[in-house]
Parts: C-alpha cells; sequence; structure tokens
C-alpha cells in the first residue's frame, strides 16, 4: 500500500483512537445520564462507591443497552429498506465533480430522497396507526442506539479492509491503520453501480433517524396524555425541517467539496449511522423522559423561539441552495428543481464571482457577499433553539450546539487553510469582495 505525505488531522492516530472508542462511551453515558438520572450527569450518589457506581451502569447497559434480535431486526429493516427506496423511487439524475483519480469521470448520482421522505413517514405512521407503535425507538432507545454503534464499528472496518484487500480503491493513505481507518480509504464506494454509500448514509440515514425519533415522541405523549406539549411540536418542526432540506437538496450536495475529496470512513460513516441520529436528539430525549410540566414554558417564549428557528432556518436553506446552485449551473445544469418549500432568493440570476487562475469559480454574490460563512451562522441558530426550547435542566440537549460551534469553528479553520494553498493569490481576492466570515460587518 504506497503512503502518500502525511497530514494528520484530529489529532493524528491517537486522536483517531480516542475517538473511534471515546465518542461511543460517551453517546452510552450520554443516554443513560438522560433516562436513569434524570438528564443530569450520572454520577455516585453519596456514600456510593465507584465500583458499586461502576456496577451499577452495567446494570442499566446490560438491561436496556443489549440489542434485543427484535430491535436488530427494526434496525436492519429500516436500513435495507432505505437502500430499496434510493434505487426505485421517482427521482432525477444529476453527476458529480469531474474526478482525478478517474481520469476526469463524473459519477451519475440518482437523487430521490424526497420520495423516500415522505414515503417513509406515511409508511410508519400507518403501521403505527395499525397497532405497530412508532415509539418502540423511544421506549428502546438505548438498544437502538447500541445497535446503530456497533453497526458504525463493523462497517468501518469492514470497509476498510475490503478496500485494501479487494477493491484497491484507496487513496492518500499514511500507512498508519488506525488512522487511515478512521479517515477512510475509499473516496467513492458503492453498491452496484449506483447506490453511492457517501450520499446514502450522508443524506437519509442520520436526519431521518432524528425526524422519526421526535415524530415519535409526539405519538407518545399523545397516547400518553392525550396532546402534544408545544415544545415537542417544535422538535418536530425543526427536524421535520432539517430532514426535508437534506432531502430537497441532495442533488446539490453532489457537487460538493465533501464528495468529490472527503474519503468515506469511521468519521463519515460512523457519525451519520450512529454519532449525529444519537447524540443530537438529547433534546427529544430530554422531553421524551420528562413530564411536560417540567417543562411548561410561556406562550411567548415558544413561539419566540419558532420565529428565530424559523428564520434562521430560511437562511441556512437559501444560502446553501445559492452556493451548490451556483456550482450546479457553472458546471453546465441549468435546470432548476423546486421542490416543496421552494423559498425566495433561493437561486441567484447572473451572480458575480471570481474566475481563479486554477479554472475554479468563487462565488461572490448573494448571502455570501455579506458572510462567507454565513450558513454555518444560521445552521449554528438553528441548532441553539434546539436547546433553548428545553431549558437548562439538563446539559444534554445543549450537546449539539456546543459540539457543533466547536466543529463549525475547526471546519472553517480547515477550509480557509485549504482554500488558500488552492486558489493562492485569487484567494486574498476573494477575502477583500467578501471580509467577513460568521457576522456581516462584525467578524
Amino acid at each position: 500500500m504506497p503512503k502518500d505525505k502525511i497530514e494528520w488531522d484530529f489529532g493524528g492516530p491517537i486522536g483517531a483512537f480516542g475517538m473511534m472508542t471515546g465518542f461511543p462511551l460517551l453517546m452510552i453515558y450520554m443516554w443513560i445520564s438522560a433516562q436513569f438520572y434524570n438528564g443530569k450527569p450520572a454520577w455516585p450518589v453519596e456514600d456510593q462507591t465507584w465500583s458499586s457506581f461502576a456496577e451499577q451502569l452495567w446494570i442499566y447497559f446490560r438491561d436496556y443497552g443489549i440489542p434485543s434480535p427484535t430491535v436488530v431486526a427494526v434496525f436492519v429493516t429500516f436500513m435495507v429498506v432505505q437502500a430499496i427506496f434510493y434505487l426505485t423511487l421517482p427521482g432525477v439524475w444529476t453527476k458529480g465533480q469531474p474526478l482525478t483519480h478517474l481520469g476526469g469521470k463524473q459519477l451519475p448520482y440518482y437523487c430521490n430522497a424526497v420520495s423516500a421522505f415522505y414515503l417513509t413517514n406515511v409508511i410508519l405512521l400507518g403501521l403505527h396507526f395499525a397497532g405497530y407503535k412508532m415509539y418502540f425507538i423511544i421506549e428502546h432507545f438505548g438498544e437502538v442506539m447500541v445497535t446503530a454503534i456497533i453497526s458504525g464499528l463493523l462497517l468501518s472496518v469492514i470497509l476498510y479492509v475490503y478496500c485494501l484487500l479487494v477493491s484497491k480503491d484507496y487513496h492518500r493513505m499514511t500507512g498508519n491503520h488506525i488512522y487511515d481507518c478512521f479517515m477512510g480509504a475509499p473516496l467513492n464506494p458503492r453498491i452496484g453501480k449506483y447506490l453511492d454509500l457517501k450520499m446514502f448514509f450522508e443524506v437519509r440515514l442520520p436526519w431521518y433517524t432524528l425526524h422519526f425519533l421526535s415524530l415519535a415522541t409526539a405519538l407518545m405523549q399523545h397516547d400518553k396524555y392525550g396532546k402534544v406539549s408545544p415544545q415537542v411540536w417544535f422538535v418536530v418542526y425543526a427536524h421535520f425541517l432539517y430532514a426535508n432540506a437534506c432531502s430537497k437538496g441532495e442533488e446539490l450536495i453532489v457537487p460538493t467539496w465533501d464528495m468529490a475529496y472527503e474519503k468515506f470512513g469511521f468519521m463519515l460513516l460512523f457519525w451519520n449511522i450512529a454519532g449525529v441520529p444519537y447524540t443530537y436528539c438529547h433534546c427529544t430525549l430530554f422531553l421524551a423522559y420528562h413530564d411536560p410540566s417540567e417543562y411548561a414554558w410561556s406562550p411567548w417564549y415558544n413561539a419566540l423561539l419558532f420565529i428565530v428557528l424559523t428564520i434562521a432556518y430560511y437562511f441556512f436553506d437559501t444560502g446553501n441552495r445559492q452556493k451548490n446552485s451556483f456550482r450546479r449551473i457553472m458546471a453546465g445544469n441549468t435546470n432548476i428543481r423546486k421542490t416543496f418549500p421552494y423559498l425566495p432568493y433561493s437561486d441567484l440570476v447572473n451572480p458575480s464571482y471570481i474566475e481563479c487562475e486554477n479554472g475554479s469559480l468563487l462565488l461572490t454574490d448573494g448571502w455570501y457577499k455579506y458572510a462567507r460563512k454565513a450558513h454555518y451562522t444560521a445552521d449554528w441558530i438553528q441548532s441553539v433553539t434546539w436547546g433553548a426550547i428545553c431549558g437548562f435542566a439538563s446539559p444534554f440537549p445543549w450537546f449539539f450546539c456546543v459540539f457543533f460551534f466547536i466543529v463549525l469553528i475547526h471546519r472553517n479553520a480547515r477550509d480557509q487553510r485549504k482554500c488558500a494553498r488552492k486558489y493562492g493569490k485569487d484567494w486574498d481576492r476573494y477575502l477583500e469582495a467578501c471580509p467577513y466570515v460568521f457576522i456581516p460587518y462584525v467578524y
């Protein structure tokens, strides 16, 4: 296996090993704290020894976290059905970026996540009202999450070994198996000709799961109390918007840097199948595990969060579409697909941009002329509202907000370094045209 020039990220092999072992343990700890410690961080009670405390955590894991055959069957069935939907439901065709390692070839992508998302909603609601209660996934959350963790770990290793020994489609390898498994070996792994694993895991599994966890909580409250609290309606609304945005913007993800350059390993695979849906959902878990009387905020507070979320979503949706639609149009695909909700100012007409010496184009119009990462800011504000709807009785609903802030800062710094190397002097011109990063006229 040839070794490329080593450029460690995420702390190198030690950091990679720490995340591959530590993050699954953190996920389990957060779930046990949320369900069995009233949302407080699990900690020994007065006069309890550490060994007794560790034994108590193990008992919770053993009794509520070890997956049953039924839970495994539900989990696997969901994935298989989504894969079938990926290949069969109505959608549109598009092409990715020209890939250097394939001699400039553009891979075809079949984008039908919108059809899959709405059909899955119809099927699961139908099953729920037929007696197969959707909140099974809330009642057995620990088992479902552990199934996802095991699946993410196993699939990451299997894909890595398969790539090394069978397909040999590996890229930018360091020679350190732990780090390379973490970052990934293949760029565009597929099952067959069209089922692109990176696209499948990134769009459908994490955000659909997040949405259905919240929808299941609403159905559970309705059956238990005869009504759904405004706070649960809020997370259903928030997670529906996010899952729907990923679905309707699927073809706009195809030409992005992530799809063309990011390798597919533990970092992306595990994060999408387990990390995102089962840590970002702690706002939902808090609402599910507590009586609505414990978070009965004023109507004005609830209304304010609905308004802030909606405004932030508008800038998030239109900002991402402006950038990705620009790339698609510049690549020669001028078709505009107006999927619900198609928001004003989503597609720019004759936008201004910088032509770079390397042939690339840098958008200097739309929201980006005010802030280069305006869509990051809007995305993060959404995460703040997810925590705020739960109040401050537990830290775990705020995990997404805090973690996402760190991720966005790191991602921005990484992007700046790579863009400075890639575009050279043209990057300086871009910074002059778009001087602000996150907040217009401030920073």
